[in-house]
């Protein structure tokens, strides 16, 4: 949602003409076209990010692989450290190009748009923070059960984890078993008696 309001009100609002004679529109944060350019593109790029993340969270259960997991996790913190960075420069950027403009009357029209987008881009910095610092607590959780099995287990943390099925406590004396499915069957097994009615 931030990086909506950061891009749309830069697109929206902080293009504006110099003067009434003019109709060339300039960037509204000291002119500075490349300042209005960098805000758009880390917006566009952190919305369609979170998209794509949203999906792969949705579906992260369904992902089997261990490794595919771990690549997804890896995937997501770097993502989120990138954005941190990338919203910490266009917040800068941002600010100190809004510091040195000079205040006319197309930049009056748009000074609250512009201090929406530096607003929101501070803002965004600290969520994509938090964004990383939950996929890194992910990413350390490596081979957990709650992570990367799909069975769910009891939720006390007290209760012993669920060995492997045992049988029925009955070993057999024969050394060799044949094959599943490829035994001819016997009209009277050994050590089974058909009963008589």
């Amino acid at each position: 949602i931030f990086s909506i309001v950061v891009f749309g009100s830069i697109v929206n609002e902080c293009y504006v003409n110099r003067d009434s004679q003019s109709s060339e529109l300039l960037c509204i944060f000291n002119e500075n076209d490349s300042a209005c350019s960098y805000g758009i593109a880390v917006g566009i790029i952190a919305f369609f990010g979170c998209i794509f993340f949203f999906v792969v969270d949705l579906y992260f259960q369904q992902i089997s692989s261990v490794k595919d997991r771990k690549r997804a996790v890896l995937l997501d913190l770097g993502f989120s450290g990138f954005l941190s960075f990338l919203w910490f420069v266009a917040f800068c950027f941002l600010a100190n190009q809004w510091q040195r403009t000079t205040m006319s009357r197309g930049v009056s029209q748009g000074a609250d748009a512009a201090r929406a987008a530096i607003t929101f881009s501070f803002f965004s910095v600290i969520i994509w923070i938090v964004l990383a610092v939950k996929a890194l607590q992910r990413y350390r959780l490596g081979t957990d059960m709650s992570l990367f099995a799909t069975d769910q287990f009891a939720a006390d943390p007290n209760a012993a984890y669920p060995g492997y099925p045992t049988g029925s406590g009955v070993e057999s004396t024969e050394t060799y078993q044949s094959p599943p499915f490829t035994e001819t069957l016997d009209a009277n097994p050994k050590g089974y008696q058909v009963p008589a009615y």
